[in-house]
């Protein structure tokens, strides 16, 4: 691949050209906002002037309503050889590019599994899809060549390419993506009226579930909108469930003891499936999940004090498997829990404490 243009300089389209102009392809960067085109051509991530013939490949990354649309413009222009899009949905475009008649040979859906709270080109970077899965949906019509191009795109992002049907596509992102966000959503709506003493008491696991209710609800209306029906089904099994914990929760309150043993088995139950539900959620480097021991470390919050704690694991001989930061409320300070093997735990703590730091239980 030597020339590609991206139309759409969001988040996505943006991060792409960005990687891809950082790895030797020339980029033309297109956008109906001519001035995120501009802001995107002075983060490096190409040019917005175009191209003088076809490109080798053109990526759209436009709002899913959008993608057949901007597709069929631009294969009418035979403005690439081979022409992808990254929307979040693959089912509707395909089939709306299939009603317009268009020879779908030289395209193929694809949809990268990154992003961000916040959106835009000043949002984007050439990492952003590093060791990410990258969904590919080739169909019967698809030319080899233009597979081989979506392929090139995915290792010059350094993602990972994965290849799946688009309709089993769409119920997957409903279940792990799609719906998280309305639930995400729901529960931070709960905390729009609720009473300033309650919100001070926020903790990590608050802060967790919410985290990307931030999103920008604008391009979550074209997501969901996309995705209606596979996302309402999901949705369908949690409203059950809560239906049932609701009810289960309520007999806990009951004088008669039967009753409130159904409220604990129900209760129970529901927990015990969510444990083995995340326990299948991929870990480190896509692996089953491993069962890590957590040091908690208490530290104020002046520059360099992350830095500190890793060089001593590093001094210790201990990796770091993971971190979470979980800030204290009204005060300078919060407690970095820093995840590591079982065996490490005891030796990480005894040296963290030699080294002055206080670790907490």
């Amino acid at each position: 691949m030597r020339t590609a243009l991206v139309i759409g300089t969001g988040l996505i389209g943006t991060s792409a050209a960005l990687a891809l102009a950082g790895r030797g392809v020339t980029v033309h960067l297109r956008d109906h906002d001519t001035t995120r085109a501009r802001t995107a051509a002075a983060l490096g991530a190409g040019t917005d002037e175009a191209p003088e013939g076809p490109v080798d490949l053109a990526l759209i990354a436009v709002p899913p309503t959008h993608v057949a649309g901007t597709l069929a413009e631009a294969m009418r222009a035979g403005a690439a050889h081979g022409y992808l899009d990254v929307a979040s949905v693959k089912g509707g475009p395909q089939r709306e590019l299939a009603a317009l008649g268009l020879d779908l040979s030289s395209y193929i859906g694809t949809h990268p599994m990154a992003g961000k709270e916040r959106s835009g080109p000043l949002a984007a970077t050439a990492d952003l899809f590093e060791g990410r899965p990258w969904v590919l949906t080739p169909t019967s019509d698809t030319d080899t060549e233009v597979l081989n191009l979506a392929l090139e795109l995915v290792a010059l992002c350094r993602a990972v390419p994965v290849v799946m049907d688009a309709d089993a596509h769409d119920r997957a992102v409903a279940l792990v993506s799609h719906t998280p966000q309305l639930l995400s959503s729901m529960v931070a709506a709960r905390l729009e009226g609720a009473d300033d003493t309650a919100v001070r008491l926020c903790g990590q696991g608050i802060r967790d579930v919410t985290r990307i209710a931030a999103s920008e609800p604008a391009m979550w209306v074209e997501i969901l909108s996309a995705n209606a029906g596979p996302v309402a089904d999901v949705l369908a099994g949690v409203a059950a469930d809560l239906e049932a914990t609701v009810e289960s929760l309520r007999a806990l309150q009951s004088a008669d003891e039967a009753k409130r043993d159904g409220g604990t088995a129900g209760v129970a139950d529901v927990l015990r499936r969510g444990n083995a539900g995340r326990s299948r959620i991929p870990g480190k480097h896509g692996a089953a999940p491993a069962a890590y021991e957590v040091v908690a470390v208490l530290v104020s919050d002046q520059p360099g004090e992350l830095a500190r704690i890793f060089a001593d694991a590093g001094r210790a001989g201990v990796n770091v498997e993971d971190v979470r930061i979980e800030h204290a409320t009204g005060q300078q300070a919060g407690l970095v829990q820093v995840m590591v093997d079982p065996a490490a735990a005891p030796v990480l703590a005894a040296a963290l404490r030699e080294r002055g730091w206080s670790i907490r239980q």
